[in-house]
């Protein structure tokens, strides 16, 4: 990806103003083209070219940095070294390696994250086989679970004319050889450039994430978006982790956009000391963390998120689902809008770019199931946090992304304030990919799935119309088949859509438990109406304690079906007694 004449093309600084820095003298530079920056070397990039006047953004911090210094081009786009070595670590926002205690880098390291590292290869391919980009060439076992694929590199056709035997090897020493080209374990990819599929897969495949709310009223299949809006306190990050945790995806890109150390270093405590449910081993093993914190250089959190999706991407191409979480996407927003400010572009609203839509639809865009080159199903899901201030859910960032994504989770600040979690809204969010779950459900034989679902929702929208009488009338003026559907909607609050983070029983929950709760209130519901028809007061009905139907979601484990089916027994035999 480099070539001898940009990689020698040089100039000089003229002027530095901030993270963005002149250059004259770069002869033959193109856009987006990489940069080495005074005698650190700090990496930046080509982002406008006026005549002899080429602007680059810094991805590091460029104190020092004084007009005269020389300027080098390396001949490519900003790009990241792919290959063994990714899964289990963590990375600054152009993929440079960091340890979990270390926030900042010296200047001008480079980013190879396994150079000095042995791989045990293992081949799975023939000599003389044509092979083509995507192709399977061995394998390297990483960690003690993750089988990690070498693929023969996008771009890359010929015949197999010579593979390493099984043997122990450095993942940037060639192990192939296809056509008259060298093949190592990793390679360089640029991170703004989408990789190639075969094509997109249309048949939609539920990702579950074991948080009730979300799994069953607003649902997301493999390979879509979602975007996760909240003010400060409602429980964004928290709500992350969580899915990064419990969902179904066997690889977790997590990029920790602008937000504070504090909590990206308890975010990988968390994952090291996570066991992984499907392997037993740490979760931490199947996970790749990008921490651009809010101390570490402006313009690298710009670049971070399309590190994250570049690495996905990657892993898609393996076969593997997997799921990127970006933390917060309104900090990568605000990179924007200063590096905008300081190259004196038109602002727009609130002083963002006027590209922000279009950098947002790009971003989002690269979620998708596909097939890949080799021929395998992979998928990448991206679910971005939005922190619009002050919780305003009309400002730029959040209405923009609102636009392009499939799902929105947004968060409400009086259920967080109210220690409901999460604190999911069921009045702001809502889920495009619903309809497509329920034929998915549909054809495995549960018919009802979008019956249920649709119930929950009116129930929850209703109650949410009487709140608002109640507050002026009092609850005793209202007719009883409305009193009873304001308690059948807590017990929904509660029972199902409420979830305990720190408790082993409820921090997650099976699909099979996930509907037995859903389908014990809505029985209960149906009964209460039953009865206040049949003449039974609404007072009557409020002084049944029906404090185990509240806790049911804790009893036994996480697939426990049978000890909720016991619940929902118990409390309709009590309701069929008093009618």
């Amino acid at each position: 990806m480099s070539g001898a004449p940009a990689a020698l093309a040089s100039g000089t600084v003229r002027r530095v103003n901030g993270p963005v820095v002149d250059v004259v003298g770069l002869d033959g530079v193109a856009m987006f083209d990489v940069v080495a920056i005074g005698e650190a070397g700090l990496a930046g990039e080509i982002v406008s070219i006026d005549g002899d006047v080429a602007t680059a953004q810094v991805y590091e911090y460029d104190g020092g940095v004084a007009p005269g210094d020389r300027v080098t081009s390396r001949g490519e786009q900003l790009s990241i070294t792919l290959g063994p070595g990714l899964l289990g670590h963590v990375f600054d926002g152009i993929l440079r390696p960091l340890e979990p205690e270390v926030v900042w880098l010296a200047a001008g390291r480079s980013d190879n994250p396994a150079a000095d590292t042995t791989r045990h290869f293992t081949p799975a391919a023939s000599v003389g086989e044509h092979l083509t980009g995507g192709a399977l060439l061995g394998r390297v076992t990483e960690g003690e679970h993750f089988e990690h694929r070498v693929l023969v590199p996008p771009g890359i056709e010929g015949i197999l004319t010579q593979l390493a035997p099984e043997s122990d090897a450095r993942a940037d020493q060639p192990i192939a050889r296809v056509g008259d080209v060298d093949v190592s374990m990793s390679h360089r990819w640029p991170v703004r450039v989408p990789r190639p599929a075969r094509a997109r897969d249309r048949e939609p495949r539920l990702l579950r994430t074991g948080q009730r709310v979300l799994d069953l009223l607003y649902p997301i299949v493999r390979g879509s978006s979602a975007s996760v809006p909240g003010g400060f306190g409602t429980g964004k990050t928290l709500l992350q982790q969580q899915i990064a945790k419990w969902c179904d995806a066997e690889v977790i890109v997590y990029v920790g956009c602008g937000e504070r150390g504090n909590e990206m270093i308890d975010v990988l405590d968390d994952l090291a000391q996570l066991s992984d449910p499907r392997t037993g081993g740490p979760l931490r093993e199947r996970t790749v963390c990008i921490a651009n914190t809010s101390n570490m250089p402006v313009m690298a959190r710009e670049a971070s998120i399309y590190t994250g999706v570049a690495v996905a991407e990657y892993f898609r191409d393996m076969g593997y689902d997997v799921v990127v979480i970006a933390d917060s996407t309104s900090r990568w927003a605000e990179a924007l809008r200063e590096f905008a400010s300081r190259t004196n572009q038109l602002p727009a609203e609130e002083g963002y770019p006027a590209t922000l839509a279009s950098a947002l639809a790009a971003f989002y865009e690269r979620a998708g199931s596909f097939t890949t080159l080799g021929g395998s199903r992979g998928s990448v899901t991206i679910i971005g946090a939005v922190s619009p201030p002050g919780g305003d859910l009309t400002e730029p960032v959040t209405a923009q992304t609102r636009r392009f994504v499939r799902c929105v989770w947004s968060l409400d600040r009086d259920l967080a304030y109210a220690r409901h979690y999460p604190a999911v809204s069921w009045n702001e969010s809502f889920s495009r990919d619903s309809d497509a779950i329920a034929g998915v459900r549909s054809a495995a034989g549960d018919t009802q799935w979008a019956e249920r679902r649709a119930l929950a929702l009116a129930l929850l929208a209703e109650a949410e119309r009487l709140e608002s009488l109640v507050e002026l009338v009092g609850a005793a003026a209202l007719p009883d088949r409305q009193r009873v559907m304001l308690r059948s909607a807590k017990l929904l609050k509660e029972s199902v859509l409420q979830q305990d983070a720190m408790s082993d029983a409820d921090a997650y929950c099976g699909e099979a438990k996930q509907q037995a709760l859903l389908e014990m209130i809505l029985a209960i519901h149906e009964r209460f109406l039953e009865l206040v028809d049949h003449g039974v007061s609404a007072e009557r009905l409020d002084e049944l304690d029906l404090a185990r139907v509240s806790a049911a979601r804790e009893s036994g484990g996480a697939e426990d079906v049978a000890a909720v089916t016991a619940i929902r027994d118990s409390a309709l035999a009590t309701l069929k007694a008093i009618g």
